[in-house]
């Protein structure tokens, strides 16, 4: 992930990866976004000025959902609606896009944890369709 990552994509591309930064710009307290896709890999980040880290956030957004889905399988408990990882220092919170996607967030302390997980929610409704297969390829691609 190095420097403009959305130099040659495609306009619903770059409107995801837009979108992502202005979620980030406009809640309260949420200092960092991802979009994680159901392999487990990066496909947008809010920021590109710490690309190892952005990639280090979604492996543990990986691992997560991973340990979510297990119990859930285990206790019948059906898909995905959010994780939650409430920390001495903020919030770690994981929201399904669509199917085939995610979104992890990190939070401040002093965010509404119920703000975050409900703009999460609307976020999530709004840009679910722009990730179709070929997008989510795409985005993938530019996240090298």
């Amino acid at each position: 992930m190095t420097g403009d990552t959305t130099i040659g994509l495609s306009p619903q591309a770059q409107e995801f990866q837009w979108l992502l930064g202005k979620f980030v710009d406009e809640t309260h307290g949420v200092t960092e976004a991802i979009a994680v896709s159901a392999d487990g890999l990066l496909i947008a980040a809010s920021t590109t000025a710490d690309p190892a880290g952005a990639q280090r956030l979604a492996a543990v957004v990986s691992g997560m959902i991973s340990l979510a889905g297990g119990a859930a399988r285990s206790y019948h408990l059906g898909g995905l609606h959010k994780v939650i990882v409430d920390m001495t220092g903020g919030y770690f919170v994981i929201t399904a896009i669509s199917e085939t996607s995610v979104l992890g967030v990190i939070a401040e302390r002093s965010a509404s944890l119920g703000g975050v997980a409900y703009d999460m929610t609307m976020f999530a409704a709004r840009v679910g369709h722009m990730l179709t297969p070929a997008t989510i390829a795409e985005l993938k691609k530019s996240m090298v």
